[in-house]
């Protein structure tokens, strides 16, 4: 049985010959992905990632770690895996997706490639301490970063519905501790913003040291959003991989 709960096909095209699985940043949702849905098809389809807590999901508690998160994605993506997966996640989303790509490879699942993006590699992270300020230093810190719809904040009703799910997630990302295991297969390619307050150049470059597959960094104008100013670049680059991938396939 499908658990839809977790995935969204805002443009189902079941010609697709394989698909990207896309995860939010902290405080995100599925719906952040509706661009890059409409510009991959229809050569490829995007699973868009819902995590609890937001939106439709919202009467459901927030998860309390990244692995928690990986677990979920991972059940959820069991009947999509009879094409070639690509991984991307931004922030937050790129430790969900290196949780994920370490349970799809112990079952034997091997995507093209996972696409970190705005997130110092997995034994770099620290508790910043973010998801234990108050409301207002919390919101703050938010809207400092940027991003779309982050102005929406100021909003009390919509700062009332998604409030618990940003400080959820913080916590997840903030308290994320990852476990030493062999290296992946999979290629790791990392992307940041070169003004990108949370991550370093060398620390987004140290994500090559978690795989045996090739790695590459790319740096982009831009801050920790950097992804809303780049778009086309972003997108192009990720769709360059997955032709690639198709091309060398049996």
């Amino acid at each position: 049985m499908t658990d839809d709960r977790w995935i969204r096909r805002f443009v189902q095209v079941p010609e697709a010959s394989a698909r990207l699985v896309c995860l939010p940043h902290a405080g995100g949702s599925a719906s952040y992905y509706l661009p890059v849905a409409k510009a991959l098809a229809p050569k490829v389809e995007v699973l868009a990632i819902q995590y609890p807590g937001r939106q439709d999901r919202r009467t459901e508690p927030c998860l309390e770690s990244c692995q928690e998160m990986a677990e979920g994605v991972f059940a959820a993506l069991q009947p999509y895996l009879d094409k070639p997966l690509t991984l991307f996640g931004h922030s937050m989303g790129a430790s969900v997706s290196y949780e994920l790509l370490r349970k799809l490879e112990s079952a034997g699942v091997w995507p093209t490639a996972l696409f970190a993006s705005g997130r110092r590699a997995p034994g770099l992270n620290r508790d910043e301490g973010t998801h234990r300020l108050d409301d207002r230093g919390l919101i703050a810190e938010v809207q400092k970063l940027g991003g779309a719809g982050s102005h929406l904040l100021d909003d009390k009703d919509i700062l009332g519905m998604v409030l618990p799910s940003i400080r959820g997630d913080y916590r997840a990302a903030e308290t994320y501790t990852w476990t030493p295991g062999p290296k992946l297969k999979t290629p790791i390619h990392a992307f940041v913003g070169d003004a990108d307050p949370k991550v370093t150049e060398d620390e987004a470059r140290a994500w090559s040291e978690y795989t045996e597959g090739a790695s590459e960094l790319r740096v982009f104008p831009g801050d920790h959003f950097y992804i809303d100013t780049n778009a086309d670049a972003v997108i192009d680059a990720i769709a360059r991989h997955i032709e690639a991938s198709q091309a060398v396939r049996p």
